[in-house]
């Protein structure tokens, strides 16, 4: 979490990446079936399918959200985008990710990875202040798939929100993030619950403890093999562009199970490009590490010094995690600073349409961002106030004017204004805050050395402002 906890963190990212293990494993499993007495056929105790399963729902459901007409196919669209949120009984369709040419996905129907999952069972429902209407977690996420079914495309030019880029970047955090960190990686590991002594449930393969940390795994959305790759490799299997790489087993197919890399493992990847910083490869040896600690038990219940040990690997995680997602909220605002002068120095209305639309989609993915970051175990404080001050309910849209909450009707208001160049001077201020908090060292679209100019240059413009 926040910076004065980054030496201890990378301490044990040290010591985890150099202290070896019994198995010496650069993949995450198989690992030995350890359950006292079972007499099946499983000869790998690693089972994380549910979380795969979710993932895909989430893919699917960004898509859908998407796939408005303006209003038409909305009372359908939005049943159909719940059935993704909320599971069904029927062997729901894959919509993303599938298969394209070159990148040939094993699995078509969410069966085929783990029957009834869903994501409404395991999404943050703590308070979401970042959001208008004081709501819990997952009451926004249901308001912002009720708007997005009512728009274009998923696209709200007057209130100036992306509603494909705000479900999933939000998401992203309420669910995965939330259940790794603040559940599985958390209590989930202490003594009396799910022992590793006893099997996760009657008949498992599997020990409570082993499932806990599969589990764990499985949010964290990186392929098994993902510590033997780049972060190049990492990010272009996300992005489906390369089948060798991503087809461990040679099969001449992508399985979801095991082969793809998910939103969590593929933003760690795309701040790890930048070469500054070892995210994605520091949290896979962490669970690697974890996992063989468990093997190590054989089936036994874990000493303290193994817990305590196993603990230490989830700290690890948690906070490396937790930066992945502050180094994209930071990228995000320093694109929509970008952004801002595209729209101000566009020479036509089309340009500037376009121009809006571009920095629409990256606000989107910056309050996404910054509402995964308040989703987890941390309680961000003051950083959090802050932070939904400076991003605020909504962009400055063209007009000037931005949301300022909601009405007793539930429809969005507006009626406030700020300039440009003041929320420009707002995006340098949440980058400063990212970085000053979390100690994110990737840093992509770092805009700040230019913070110093614009607060020079509004000096004078009577406050940033207006009613």
């Amino acid at each position: 979490m926040i910076k004065n906890s980054l030496k201890l963190t990378t301490c044990l990212v040290v010591t985890a990446l150099f202290a070896g293990s019994a198995y010496a494993a650069d993949t995450y499993g198989p690992f030995p079936v350890t359950v006292k007495g079972y007499d099946g056929d499983k000869t790998s105790s690693v089972s994380y399918s549910g979380q795969v399963a979710r993932h895909v729902l989430h893919d699917s459901l960004k898509k859908l959200a998407g796939k408005g007409d303006g209003g038409g196919n909305a009372a359908e669209l939005e049943a159909q985008m719940l059935s993704y949120f909320n599971g069904s009984d029927q062997d729901l369709p894959i919509i993303a990710p599938v298969s394209k040419d070159g990148f040939p996905v094993k699995q078509t129907t969410l069966k085929e990875i783990s029957a009834g999952k869903n994501i409404a069972g395991k999404f943050y429902d703590g308070a979401m202040p970042a959001w208008p209407g004081g709501m819990t977690g997952k009451e926004v996420v249901l308001h912002m798939i009720s708007q997005a079914a009512r728009t274009e495309g998923g696209y709200d030019p007057v209130n100036g929100y992306d509603y494909a880029q705000l479900i999933s970047k939000f998401t992203m955090g309420a669910m995965p993030y939330n259940q790794a960190v603040d559940n599985y990686l958390d209590g989930k590991l202490d003594a009396g619950v799910k022992p590793n002594g006893e099997p996760y449930k009657d008949g498992a393969y599997y020990s409570g403890k082993e499932h806990v940390w599969d589990e764990a795994f499985g949010y964290f959305g990186a392929a098994a093999h993902s510590l033997t790759l780049s972060a190049e490799d990492n990010y272009n299997i996300a992005k489906m562009k390369d089948l060798g790489t991503a087809d461990a087993n040679g099969d001449g197919v992508i399985d979801l199970k095991s082969e793809y890399v998910f939103g969590p493992a593929y933003y760690a990847a795309a701040a790890d490009k930048s070469g500054k910083t070892a995210y994605l490869p520091t949290i896979m040896q962490a669970f690697i590490d974890g996992r063989e600690l468990i093997a190590s038990a054989e089936g036994k219940n874990l000493t303290g010094e193994q817990r305590a040990q196993l603990q230490g690997y989830a700290k690890v995680i948690a906070d490396n995690w937790e930066m992945v997602l502050a180094e994209a909220a930071f990228k995000y605002a320093g694109s929509v600073y970008k952004d801002i002068a595209g729209i101000t120095e566009a020479s036509d209305d089309a340009a500037r349409a376009e121009a809006f639309r571009k920095y629409v989609k990256h606000w989107g993915e910056l309050k996404g961002f910054a509402m995964a970051l308040q989703s987890g175990k941390n309680n961000l404080g003051k950083t959090a106030v802050h932070l939904n001050r400076l991003i605020g309910y909504g962009p400055v849209t063209l007009d000037g004017t931005f949301v300022s909450g909601l009405d007793a009707d539930g429809n969005f208001e507006k009626n406030r204004k700020m300039s440009w160049n003041s929320y420009q001077l707002h995006m340098l201020r949440v980058q400063e805050l990212l970085a000053e908090s979390f100690g994110i060292e990737a840093r992509a679209n770092d805009a700040t050395a230019e913070l110093a100019g614009l607060v020079d240059s509004l000096s004078g413009d009577g406050g940033a402002e207006t009613d």
